[in-house]
């Protein structure tokens, strides 16, 4: 069993590592990054703190404490996901209405052309 707490914790290392990597070279932008760095620290907190784990193991009703860790861990990446998700949204619908503006500056820009070339053609 501990053995599995302590893949637990070079999993979280690697990935606050990896992240704080990612930051450093501006493949991820920080705010995205917050998200990510706390998940990760809760999973390293969780899989040394046997404690803690033991003390959600009984507040869920579960009879091992990595079950424990593993649902908390779950739930935190959810959480991350689910909001990386909503900014996916949010970008998705503002360059849907980039495109629109777009489309109406060039049909409007065209038009201006049409009428300035019609009475040169005069």
């Amino acid at each position: 069993m501990n053995h599995l707490f302590d893949v637990v914790t070079v999993f979280g290392v690697v990935m606050i590592v990896w992240v704080l990597s990612s930051v450093r070279r501006e493949h991820i932008r920080v705010e995205y990054s917050v998200s990510w760095l706390l998940a990760g620290a809760v999973l390293l907190v969780l899989a040394r703190w046997r404690t803690l784990d033991d003390w959600i193991a009984a507040g869920l009703g579960v009879s091992d404490s990595f079950i424990a860790l593993a649902m908390v861990a779950g739930a935190a990446f959810l959480v991350v996901l689910y909001r990386l998700s909503l900014r996916i949204s949010g970008l998705k619908d503002s360059s849907i209405t980039l495109a629109q503006q777009l489309a109406i500056l060039e049909f409007r820009l065209e038009a201006l052309n049409e009428k300035v070339q019609t009475p040169a053609a005069r």
